[in-house]
C-alpha cells in the first residue's frame, strides 16, 4: 500500500461532508454513512460542529482507494473558516473540489480552486447533488470548463472516443501520442492530471451514493505514488488540544521517518531556536487515534511534546510553508464581565491564537481592552463558545469594523540611529512597494565588510518579528519589499537590544517620508435576484463602490458578478433578503485587499497622528557631549554617520542632464572614520605592534558625530574636536572625465584596454569612485556609444560617482561641452581630457582643465595622501 493525503473542499452547503462520508462508507472504513443534519457525521465530532451542521475544524480518516492507503482530510467549507482549508492544502498530494450541482460554482468555489492553483495541488472534480430538480450535466461542465478552463473533462465515459479527443487537448503530450497512435496510456492522462494539466469531472449525488463507486474508481486509477525524499522532513499544518489539553502538532511526513522520542529541531515565529522530544506519535481516524512508535513517509500524524512549533512549519528537510493567501478582515473588541481581569484572561487566549494563527488576539495596556481579527461574523460565535468551554468567561463581541492595510507607492531609504551613551547602532532600510497580496519582504544587498553577517541577521529578524504600523490610521503595513542597504555596528558599544531600536525606527522614518495609501479588504460577490429586483441591485452595487464583473440573466434570476469593499458588503444579506422576498441568494468570498474608496473619511474617523505614537518612534537617539539627544525624523538624515544609498532619479538627472527613468541605489564614502573601523584596519597592517597612546594610556577618541565627542572612560564630556577632516566637502565642483581618453593615456589602462575593453572601463570607475571619495566633489565619467546604432543617452549611478553614454551620433567631447554650456554657472567645472582641440573650447567656457596625465599624478598624490592620514591617526 501507499501513503496518499487526500483534502476535500467546497463551498457551504455542497455536500462535501456527504461526500466524505460516503467515500468512506464505499470503501469499508465505516458501517454506515452519517449524516450532518442528524449530527452523527463520522468526521464532524466536535459538539459545536454537530451543534450548528457546519464542518469548523479539519479532520481525518483513513480508507482505502485500490492499492492506496489514503489519509482523507475534510476542511470547512464556510468562508468565515476557510483559513483552516488553506492550513491543509500544503501537504495534500491530491484534492476533490465538491461542486453543489443545484448551485454551481460558487465565489468561494473560485477562491478554492485559486488556493489550489496557488499551492500546486492536482484536483478532482466531483459535481453533487446531481439527483436535485434543474440539474442539467452539460450546462454543469460547461459552467466548469468556463470558470477553470478546457482542461475540466467528463470522466464518465473513460477511454471511449469523445474521452480520448477531450482529454488529449489539454496536454501536448497526449495530443502527439493521440495523434501518431490514436490513444494513450492511462500513466500518461494520471501524469497530466498531477501537472495539474487535465481536471478529471464526475458526477452524482453523495446523499443516495450514486456515483461514488465510481467517483472513487476513477480516483484509484489515475493517483500517483507522489516522491518522497529520504532524509527526514515534516509539514506541519495545524495545532490542536485534545480534551486533557495536550497539546498536539498535526503534521504530515514528507521524508524518511519520525519515531517517539526523537528530537526535533526548528525556530519559532521570532526566528528563535528550538529543540523538543517527540513524546507520542498519533494517527487519528475521526474522533479515535491509534498511538503508534513510528510514522513512515506519507504519514498524517500528530506529535504530543512539542510547544513551539507553528501552523506552516517546515520541519527536518522541508522548507515553511507560503505565507497564507486569507487573512482576517473584521476587528472587533472583546467584551468581558465586569468581574473578569483582562490582563490575566489575555495569556490564555493566546492558546486560541496558536491553534488557529488568523485569529489575532491584541492587548491594548493603555486601555485594558483585548481586540480581536477575525475572518467573518459566524467565527465569532465559535470563539464565544470557546472561551466559554474552556476559560468560563462569558465573552461578547462588539461592533465589527473592517481591518485596513496600508501600503507605499514610491520607493525611500528609511534610517534610523540608535546611539544614547554606550550604546551604537545605524541601519538604512531601502523600502519598495511590491505586488499585492505579496505581504512583507526581506533582503539584504549591504556588503559584510559594512557590517558583519550576525549583525545583518539580526536586523533581517527584528523586521520579521513583529507588525509595522502605518502612518494613515496605525493599520499594519504590507505590499512592500525591506532591503538592508547599509548599517554600522561598534566593536565596544553595540548590543543586540540595539539594533532593534535602529531597525524600528528606521521603518518607520521610511513610512513618514512615503506616499502612504490605505488598502481594504475586498469580497468577490455573487449576486442571484429575481428579475424584477434587477434595478434595485444595480443601484446598490453602484452605491457600494462595488466594481462589476458580469450580468447574466438567466431565465427569470439575474446574476451580478464582481467586487465590492468587505465594509459595505458584509451585512447586505439582510437587505437582499428583504427586497426580494427572500428569493436572492448573496454569496461572498475574500478575495484580497484594494484601494480604499473612501480614504479621506477613514483616515479622518480614525483621527491618528503618527507624530504622538510614542510606541513607534520615527526619530532617531544620537550622542552629543557625553549625553543623549532626539533628531525628528525629517532632520535626520543631515545626522545620519552613513550616507544614503538610494538616489532618486531626479538627483541623477539633475546633475548629468540625462532623463533617467528610475532611481538608482548609490553607495557613499564618509567624511568621517568610525574610530572601530579604523584601528580594525590598522590592526592588520605590519605597524598593528605597536603601542597604542593617548591620554593615560587609553586609545585617541572623537566624535561619531560632527555635534560633540564622547567622553574618555572615567573623565568628563570632552568639548567638540576640530574637525579633523583632511577632505574638504566640495558637492559644488564638478569632474568631468573623458573615459576613454584617459584609459588610452595611461599605461596601465591601456594595455588593460588592450585584451578586454570593459575590464579597463570598469577598472577606471574605480578608481574614479575612489578618488571621489576622497575629493568629495560630484564626478561625471562620461563614455562614447555614439557607434552604436539607435543607442539614447544613458545615465546610471556607479556607487558614488555618475556615468554617462552618449546618444549614437554624439562624442563624449560634444556631451562635456554641453554640460559645460548650461551648468558653468551653477558649478565649478573641472574637465579632464588630453583631446587639444577639446582644451580649447573648455577654456572658452571658463572651465578649468585637467590633462590625463596630470590627473593619473593627481589620483596618485590623493591615494598617498590617504595612506599617511590613516597613519596619522594610528600615532
Amino acid at each position: 500500500m501507499y501513503n496518499l493525503t487526500l483534502g476535500i473542499l467546497a463551498h457551504v452547503d455542497a455536500g462535501k461532508t456527504t461526500l466524505s462520508e460516503a467515500l468512506l462508507y464505499t470503501s469499508g472504513a465505516i458501517r454506515a454513512a452519517g449524516r450532518v443534519d442528524h449530527g452523527d457525521a463520522f468526521l464532524d465530532t466536535d459538539a459545536m460542529e454537530k451543534e450548528r451542521g457546519i464542518t469548523i475544524f479539519a479532520k481525518q480518516a483513513v480508507l482505502s482507494l485500490g492499492r492506496y492507503a489514503v489519509t482523507l482530510l475534510d476542511t470547512p467549507g464556510h468562508a468565515d473558516f476557510s483559513a483552516e482549508t488553506e492550513r491543509t492544502l500544503d501537504v495534500l498530494d491530491y484534492a476533490v473540489l465538491c461542486v453543489s450541482g443545484s448551485e454551481g460554482v460558487q465565489s468561494h468555489t473560485r477562491t478554492l480552486m485559486r488556493l489550489l492553483e496557488r499551492y500546486h495541488v492536482p484536483v478532482f472534480i466531483f459535481v453533487n447533488k446531481m439527483d436535485q430538480p434543474g440539474t442539467d450535466k452539460a450546462r454543469l461542465l460547461a459552467e466548469l470548463q468556463k470558470e477553470f478552463g478546457g482542461e475540466c473533462v467528463d470522466f464518465s465515459a473513460v477511454d471511449s472516443a469523445e474521452w480520448l479527443e477531450e482529454t488529449a487537448s489539454c496536454d501536448e503530450t497526449l495530443m502527439n501520442t493521440y495523434l501518431e497512435t490514436g490513444m494513450f496510456s492511462h500513466e500518461a492522462a494520471a501524469e497530466a492530471i498531477r501537472g495539474r494539466k487535465l481536471f478529471p469531472c464526475c458526477f452524482g449525488s453523495a446523499l443516495k451514493l450514486d456515483g461514488i463507486q465510481e467517483f472513487a474508481g476513477t480516483m484509484a486509477e489515475f493517483f500517483r505514488v507522489p516522491v518522497f525524499g529520504e532524509s527526514f522532513g515534516a509539514k506541519v499544518f495545524k495545532v490542536s488540544r485534545d480534551e486533557q489539553g495536550i497539546r498536539l502538532t498535526h503534521m504530515k511526513i514528507t521524508g524518511g521517518s519520525l519515531k517517539v522520542r526523537d528530537v526535533l529541531k526548528g525556530t519559532d515565529r521570532r526566528g528563535a531556536p528550538w529543540e523538543e522530544k517527540v513524546s507520542q506519535l498519533r494517527v487519528y481516524n475521526g474522533a479515535r487515534f491509534e498511538a503508534v512508535n513510528e510514522a513512515a513517509c506519507g504519514t498524517v500524524c500528530a506529535a504530543a511534546g512539542l510547544t513551539h512549533s507553528w501552523q506552516g512549519e517546515g520541519l527536518g528537510a522541508c522548507e515553511d510553508a507560503p505565507v497564507p493567501f486569507l487573512k482576517p478582515v473584521l476587528h472587533y473588541q472583546l467584551l468581558l464581565p465586569p468581574e473578569t481581569d483582562a490582563a490575566l484572561l489575555y495569556p490564555k487566549l493566546t492558546q486560541l491564537e496558536d491553534e488557529d494563527p488568523e485569529v489575532t488576539f491584541v492587548w491594548k495596556k493603555a486601555l485594558r481592552e483585548i481586540d480581536v481579527e477575525v475572518m467573518g461574523e459566524v467565527q465569532t460565535e465559535i470563539l464565544t463558545a470557546q472561551i466559554r468551554s474552556r476559560f468560563g468567561t462569558e465573552a461578547a463581541f462588539g461592533k465589527g469594523t473592517v481591518l485596513y492595510k496600508e501600503t507605499i507607492t514610491d520607493t525611500v531609504e528609511g534610517v534610523g540611529h540608535y546611539e544614547p551613551l554606550r550604546h551604537y547602532a545605524e541601519v538604512h532600510l531601502l523600502m519598495e512597494p511590491a505586488g499585492p497580496g505579496s505581504g512583507l519582504l526581506y533582503g539584504t544587498d549591504c556588503s559584510e565588510d559594512i557590517l558583519a553577517v550576525n549583525w545583518q541577521k539580526l536586523v533581517l529578524t527584528h523586521l520579521k518579528e513583529r507588525e509595522f504600523p502605518g502612518v494613515l490610521t496605525g493599520s499594519p503595513v504590507t505590499d512592500m519589499k525591506i532591503t538592508l542597504v547599509t548599517g554600522r555596528a561598534s566593536v565596544k558599544h553595540t548590543e543586540g537590544g540595539d539594533f532593534r531600536e535602529a531597525t524600528y525606527r528606521a521603518v518607520r522614518q521610511g513610512l513618514m517620508q512615503a506616499h502612504s495609501v490605505l488598502l481594504e479588504p475586498l469580497y468577490e460577490y455573487r449576486l442571484e435576484v429575481p428579475s424584477s429586483c434587477v434595478g434595485r441591485a444595480m443601484n446598490d452595487l453602484q452605491k457600494m463602490a462595488g466594481q462589476e464583473g458580469e450580468f447574466i440573466q438567466n431565465g427569470d434570476t439575474a446574476i451580478f458578478t464582481g467586487k465590492a469593499p468587505v465594509v459595505e458588503m458584509q451585512d447586505y444579506y439582510r437587505e437582499v433578503n428583504a427586497y426580494s422576498g427572500g428569493a436572492g441568494r448573496l454569496s461572498l468570498a475574500f478575495c484580497g485587499y484594494g484601494r480604499c474608496h473612501n480614504e479621506e473619511e477613514v483616515c479622518a474617523s480614525a483621527g491618528y497622528d503618527p507624530r504622538e505614537d510614542a510606541e513607534n518612534p520615527s526619530c532617531s537617539v544620537f550622542c552629543g557631549h557625553g549625553a543623549a539627544y532626539i533628531v525628528p525624523w525629517d532632520e535626520v538624515t543631515s545626522h545620519m554617520h552613513l550616507e544614503n544609498v538610494y538616489r532618486p532619479a531626479s538627483a541623477i538627472q539633475e546633475r548629468t542632464g540625462v532623463p533617467v527613468n528610475m532611481a538608482v541605489p548609490v553607495r557613499h564614502f564618509n567624511d568621517w572614520i568610525d574610530p572601530d573601523e579604523v584601528d580594525a584596519i590598522l590592526s592588520k597592517t605590519s605597524s598593528s605592534n605597536r603601542k597604542e597612546r593617548g591620554e593615560k594610556g587609553g586609545k585617541w577618541r572623537y566624535s561619531r558625530n560632527l555635534q560633540g565627542a564622547k567622553a574618555p572612560e572615567g573623565g568628563k564630556p570632552a568639548a567638540p574636536p576640530a574637525k579633523r577632516t583632511v577632505y574638504a566637502d566640495r558637492r559644488d565642483e564638478m569632474l568631468l572625465v573623458d573615459g576613454y581618453n584617459v584609459i588610452f593615456a595611461w599605461e596601465g589602462l591601456s594595455s588593460l584596454a588592450a585584451e578586454n575593453i570593459d575590464a579597463a572601463r570598469g577598472k577606471l570607475l574605480d578608481i574614479l569612485s575612489n578618488y571621489q571619495g576622497m575629493k568629495h566633489c560630484g564626478l561625471i565619467a562620461v563614455f562614447d556609444a555614439y557607434r552604436i546604432k539607435e543607442h539614447p543617452v544613458e545615465a546610471y549611478q556607479y556607487h558614488n560617482i555618475e556615468v554617462v553614454y552618449t546618444k549614437t551620433a554624439q562624442t563624449a567631447d560634444a556631451y562635456i561641452e554641453k554640460f559645460a554650456y548650461e551648468n558653468k554657472g551653477k558649478y565649478r567645472i573641472t574637465v579632464v581630457t588630453s583631446d587639444g582641440l577639446e582644451q580649447i573650447i573648455i577654456r572658452s567656457q571658463g572651465c578649468a582643465l585637467l590633462s590625463s596625465r596630470d590627473f593619473e599624478e593627481s589620483v596618485r598624490l590623493e591615494n598617498e595622501r590617504m595612506r599617511e592620514y590613516l597613519e596619522s591617526m594610528h600615532e
